[in-house]
Protein backbone atom coordinates (compact mmCIF):
# COMPACT_ATOMS: atom_id res chain seq x y z
CA UNK A 1 0.00 0.00 0.00
CA UNK A 2 1.55 3.24 -1.08
CA UNK A 3 -1.15 6.26 -1.70
CA UNK A 4 -0.99 7.54 1.81
CA UNK A 5 -1.93 10.69 0.24
CA UNK A 6 -5.61 9.17 -0.67
CA UNK A 7 -6.24 7.58 2.34
CA UNK A 8 -4.94 10.65 4.45
CA UNK A 9 -7.64 12.90 2.29
CA UNK A 10 -10.26 10.01 2.74
CA UNK A 11 -9.69 9.80 6.35
CA UNK A 12 -9.67 13.68 6.45
CA UNK A 13 -12.72 14.35 5.03
CA UNK A 14 -14.50 11.59 7.42
CA UNK A 15 -12.81 14.00 10.35
CA UNK A 16 -14.09 17.00 9.24
CA UNK A 17 -17.60 15.46 8.27
CA UNK A 18 -17.74 14.38 12.27
CA UNK A 19 -16.73 18.00 13.17
CA UNK A 20 -19.71 19.20 11.83
CA UNK A 21 -22.32 17.06 13.79
CA UNK A 22 -20.74 17.10 17.25
CA UNK A 23 -20.67 20.64 16.82
CA UNK A 24 -23.72 21.21 15.85
CA UNK A 25 -25.03 18.86 18.48
CA UNK A 26 -23.51 20.61 20.71
CA UNK A 27 -25.03 23.75 19.30
CA UNK A 28 -28.18 22.51 19.66
CA UNK A 29 -27.65 21.75 23.58
CA UNK A 30 -26.52 25.54 24.10
CA UNK A 31 -29.73 26.79 22.23
CA UNK A 32 -32.30 24.30 24.68
CA UNK A 33 -31.10 26.24 27.68
CA UNK A 34 -31.60 29.87 25.79
CA UNK A 35 -28.14 30.46 24.88
CA UNK A 36 -26.76 31.78 21.41
CA UNK A 37 -23.42 30.29 21.70
CA UNK A 38 -22.07 28.80 18.32
CA UNK A 39 -18.36 27.83 17.36
CA UNK A 40 -15.81 30.11 15.85
CA UNK A 41 -13.70 28.59 13.69
CA UNK A 42 -9.83 29.93 13.07
CA UNK A 43 -7.84 28.06 10.61
CA UNK A 44 -4.22 27.56 10.66
CA UNK A 45 -1.31 26.74 8.57
CA UNK A 46 2.20 25.83 9.13
CA UNK A 47 5.23 27.88 7.96
CA UNK A 48 6.81 27.52 4.80
CA UNK A 49 9.42 24.75 5.70
CA UNK A 50 6.20 22.30 6.83
CA UNK A 51 2.66 21.14 4.89
CA UNK A 52 -0.59 21.66 5.95
CA UNK A 53 -2.38 23.10 8.33
CA UNK A 54 -6.27 23.11 10.23
CA UNK A 55 -8.95 24.68 11.54
CA UNK A 56 -9.71 25.50 15.75
CA UNK A 57 -13.30 25.12 16.63
CA UNK A 58 -13.94 27.35 20.01
CA UNK A 59 -16.90 27.85 21.66
CA UNK A 60 -18.19 29.26 25.28
CA UNK A 61 -21.77 28.96 26.41
CA UNK A 62 -24.05 28.13 29.38
CA UNK A 63 -23.25 24.44 29.19
CA UNK A 64 -20.06 24.34 27.39
CA UNK A 65 -17.58 26.33 29.63
CA UNK A 66 -15.28 25.72 27.07
CA UNK A 67 -15.25 23.12 24.47
CA UNK A 68 -12.24 23.32 21.22
CA UNK A 69 -13.29 20.60 18.23
CA UNK A 70 -9.74 20.76 16.01
CA UNK A 71 -9.11 19.11 12.90
CA UNK A 72 -5.84 18.96 11.55
CA UNK A 73 -3.85 17.83 8.13
CA UNK A 74 -0.03 18.07 8.51
CA UNK A 75 2.92 17.02 6.51
CA UNK A 76 6.81 16.89 6.76
CA UNK A 77 9.93 15.66 8.26
CA UNK A 78 10.23 14.46 12.02
CA UNK A 79 13.27 16.51 13.71
CA UNK A 80 15.93 13.42 13.66
CA UNK A 81 15.72 13.28 17.46
CA UNK A 82 11.95 12.95 17.64
CA UNK A 83 11.99 10.84 14.36
CA UNK A 84 13.82 7.63 16.26
CA UNK A 85 10.87 7.42 18.70
CA UNK A 86 8.22 7.60 16.06
CA UNK A 87 6.42 4.27 14.48
CA UNK A 88 7.95 3.85 10.95
CA UNK A 89 10.12 6.72 11.04
CA UNK A 90 13.92 7.17 11.39
CA UNK A 91 16.37 9.73 11.35
CA UNK A 92 17.02 8.61 7.74
CA UNK A 93 13.08 8.25 6.40
CA UNK A 94 11.78 11.30 8.74
CA UNK A 95 8.65 12.23 6.58
CA UNK A 96 5.53 11.69 8.18
CA UNK A 97 1.56 12.91 7.65
CA UNK A 98 -0.87 13.23 10.00
CA UNK A 99 -4.67 13.77 9.65
CA UNK A 100 -7.06 13.96 12.75
CA UNK A 101 -9.91 15.16 15.29
CA UNK A 102 -9.25 16.26 18.85
CA UNK A 103 -11.86 17.77 21.23
CA UNK A 104 -12.37 18.54 24.97
CA UNK A 105 -15.16 19.78 26.49
CA UNK A 106 -15.06 21.64 29.99
CA UNK A 107 -18.45 22.08 31.37
CA UNK A 108 -20.28 24.62 33.29
CA UNK A 109 -21.67 22.85 35.66
CA UNK A 110 -19.75 20.57 37.64
CA UNK A 111 -22.27 17.43 37.23
CA UNK A 112 -21.73 17.46 33.53
CA UNK A 113 -18.71 15.21 32.81
CA UNK A 114 -16.28 16.50 30.76
CA UNK A 115 -15.03 14.39 28.16
CA UNK A 116 -11.73 13.76 25.30
CA UNK A 117 -12.02 12.39 22.52
CA UNK A 118 -9.97 11.93 19.58
CA UNK A 119 -9.07 9.46 16.37
CA UNK A 120 -6.23 10.02 13.71
CA UNK A 121 -4.43 8.71 11.14
CA UNK A 122 -0.80 8.74 10.51
CA UNK A 123 1.87 7.93 8.02
CA UNK A 124 5.66 7.07 7.84
CA UNK A 125 6.83 4.45 6.18
CA UNK A 126 3.85 2.61 7.90
CA UNK A 127 0.51 3.70 8.80
CA UNK A 128 -2.18 3.40 11.38
CA UNK A 129 -4.88 4.66 13.40
CA UNK A 130 -5.19 5.66 16.46
CA UNK A 131 -7.91 7.66 18.98
CA UNK A 132 -10.25 6.31 21.73
CA UNK A 133 -12.94 8.72 24.55
CA UNK A 134 -12.74 8.96 28.31
CA UNK A 135 -14.70 10.44 30.35
CA UNK A 136 -13.55 12.91 33.02
CA UNK A 137 -16.57 13.61 35.74
CA UNK A 138 -15.40 15.81 38.64
CA UNK A 139 -18.39 14.20 40.45
CA UNK A 140 -19.26 10.92 38.88
CA UNK A 141 -22.22 9.29 38.56
CA UNK A 142 -22.48 4.97 38.12
CA UNK A 143 -24.92 5.14 35.34
CA UNK A 144 -23.24 8.10 33.33
CA UNK A 145 -19.93 5.43 33.50
CA UNK A 146 -21.77 2.59 32.58
CA UNK A 147 -23.46 4.13 29.66
CA UNK A 148 -20.88 5.88 28.31
CA UNK A 149 -18.72 2.52 28.22
CA UNK A 150 -21.44 0.54 27.00
CA UNK A 151 -21.39 3.23 23.89
CA UNK A 152 -17.97 2.84 23.59
CA UNK A 153 -17.68 -1.13 24.11
CA UNK A 154 -20.66 -1.63 20.85
CA UNK A 155 -18.47 0.17 18.89
CA UNK A 156 -16.29 -1.96 19.43
CA UNK A 157 -18.00 -5.19 19.52
CA UNK A 158 -18.91 -4.48 16.10
CA UNK A 159 -15.38 -4.79 14.69
CA UNK A 160 -13.27 -7.35 17.08
CA UNK A 161 -14.97 -8.77 20.36
CA UNK A 162 -11.79 -8.13 21.83
CA UNK A 163 -11.40 -4.62 21.17
CA UNK A 164 -12.93 -3.49 24.43
CA UNK A 165 -11.30 -5.31 27.06
CA UNK A 166 -7.42 -4.30 24.92
CA UNK A 167 -8.78 -0.69 24.50
CA UNK A 168 -10.29 -0.01 28.18
CA UNK A 169 -7.07 -1.58 30.09
CA UNK A 170 -4.53 0.61 27.33
CA UNK A 171 -6.83 3.69 28.68
CA UNK A 172 -6.52 3.18 32.26
CA UNK A 173 -2.90 2.94 32.20
CA UNK A 174 -2.46 5.71 30.00
CA UNK A 175 -4.69 7.79 31.36
CA UNK A 176 -3.09 7.75 35.08
CA UNK A 177 -1.28 10.88 36.50
CA UNK A 178 1.70 8.88 38.18
CA UNK A 179 2.76 11.93 40.66
CA UNK A 180 -0.90 11.97 41.83
CA UNK A 181 -1.51 8.15 41.88
CA UNK A 182 -4.54 8.66 40.53
CA UNK A 183 -6.68 8.25 37.13
CA UNK A 184 -8.10 11.51 35.32
CA UNK A 185 -11.49 10.49 35.26
CA UNK A 186 -13.96 7.21 34.79
CA UNK A 187 -11.57 5.76 31.38
CA UNK A 188 -12.70 4.52 28.33
CA UNK A 189 -10.90 3.22 25.79
CA UNK A 190 -7.66 4.01 24.32
CA UNK A 191 -6.01 2.68 20.90
CA UNK A 192 -3.09 3.35 18.60
CA UNK A 193 -1.16 1.49 15.59
CA UNK A 194 -3.97 -0.07 14.52
CA UNK A 195 -1.45 -1.00 11.27
CA UNK A 196 -3.19 -0.71 7.73
CA UNK A 197 -0.44 -3.10 5.60
CA UNK A 198 -3.55 -3.30 2.69
CA UNK A 199 -6.65 -1.98 1.49
CA UNK A 200 -8.28 -4.67 3.54
CA UNK A 201 -6.90 -3.36 6.96
CA UNK A 202 -7.02 0.37 5.84
CA UNK A 203 -10.99 -0.29 5.69
CA UNK A 204 -11.74 -2.19 8.52
CA UNK A 205 -9.35 0.16 10.84
CA UNK A 206 -11.11 3.02 9.14
CA UNK A 207 -14.15 1.34 10.19
CA UNK A 208 -13.76 0.85 13.48
CA UNK A 209 -12.47 4.47 14.06
CA UNK A 210 -15.81 6.12 12.12
CA UNK A 211 -17.42 3.75 14.84
CA UNK A 212 -15.87 5.37 17.83
CA UNK A 213 -16.86 8.79 16.21
CA UNK A 214 -20.28 7.71 16.22
CA UNK A 215 -20.58 6.14 19.21
CA UNK A 216 -19.12 9.29 21.02
CA UNK A 217 -21.34 11.51 19.01
CA UNK A 218 -24.32 9.29 20.50
CA UNK A 219 -23.46 9.13 24.09
CA UNK A 220 -22.14 12.53 25.46
CA UNK A 221 -24.85 14.75 24.21
CA UNK A 222 -27.01 12.43 26.20
CA UNK A 223 -25.59 12.19 29.37
CA UNK A 224 -25.18 15.88 29.22
CA UNK A 225 -28.90 16.31 28.94
CA UNK A 226 -29.34 14.06 32.06
CA UNK A 227 -26.94 16.60 34.44
CA UNK A 228 -27.21 19.97 33.08
CA UNK A 229 -30.21 21.10 35.21
CA UNK A 230 -28.53 19.61 38.33
CA UNK A 231 -28.01 21.90 41.19
CA UNK A 232 -24.60 22.73 42.45
CA UNK A 233 -23.13 24.77 45.38
CA UNK A 234 -19.77 26.05 46.28
CA UNK A 235 -18.34 22.85 47.14
CA UNK A 236 -19.30 21.57 43.96
CA UNK A 237 -17.48 24.30 42.14
CA UNK A 238 -14.54 24.00 43.76
CA UNK A 239 -14.11 20.27 43.47
CA UNK A 240 -14.55 20.63 40.00
CA UNK A 241 -11.70 23.49 39.86
CA UNK A 242 -9.30 21.19 41.75
CA UNK A 243 -10.37 18.23 39.55
CA UNK A 244 -9.33 20.72 36.73
CA UNK A 245 -6.20 20.95 37.74
CA UNK A 246 -5.07 17.34 37.92
CA UNK A 247 -6.60 17.46 34.01
CA UNK A 248 -3.82 19.60 33.25
CA UNK A 249 -1.16 18.49 34.79
CA UNK A 250 -1.91 15.19 33.16
CA UNK A 251 -2.15 17.07 29.55
CA UNK A 252 1.02 19.35 29.72
CA UNK A 253 3.15 16.19 31.09
CA UNK A 254 2.43 12.99 29.97
CA UNK A 255 -0.50 13.79 26.82
CA UNK A 256 1.25 12.58 23.73
CA UNK A 257 -1.18 14.68 21.09
CA UNK A 258 0.31 17.77 23.24
CA UNK A 259 3.61 16.49 22.77
CA UNK A 260 3.58 15.63 19.25
CA UNK A 261 1.89 18.80 17.66
CA UNK A 262 4.43 21.05 19.41
CA UNK A 263 6.98 19.15 18.16
CA UNK A 264 5.52 19.17 14.60
CA UNK A 265 5.08 23.03 14.44
CA UNK A 266 1.28 22.82 15.13
CA UNK A 267 -0.92 25.69 15.98
CA UNK A 268 0.02 26.16 19.75
CA UNK A 269 -3.53 27.38 20.82
CA UNK A 270 -5.03 24.52 19.44
CA UNK A 271 -2.77 22.07 20.79
CA UNK A 272 -3.71 23.66 24.38
CA UNK A 273 -7.16 24.08 23.99
CA UNK A 274 -7.66 20.97 26.00
CA UNK A 275 -6.81 22.99 28.89
CA UNK A 276 -9.48 24.00 31.15
CA UNK A 277 -10.44 27.82 31.60
CA UNK A 278 -10.31 27.87 34.95
CA UNK A 279 -8.48 25.05 37.81
CA UNK A 280 -7.12 25.49 40.95
CA UNK A 281 -4.26 24.22 43.15
CA UNK A 282 -4.12 23.86 46.94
Amino acid sequence: MSDWTRHTEEARAWFESLRDSICAAFEAIEREVGSDATFEYTPWERDADNGGGGTRGLMKGKVFEKVGVNVSTVSGDFSPDFAASVNGASVEQPGFSATGISLVAHMANPHVPAVHMNTRFLTTTAAWFGGGADLNPPIPYEEDTRDFHKALEAACDASDPGYYERFKQWADEYFYIPHRQTHRGVGGIFYDHLECADEAAFAANFAFTRSVGEAFLDVFPRLVRRRMDSSFDAADKARQLEWRGRYAEFNLVYDRGTSFGLRTGGNVEAILMSLPPEATWA
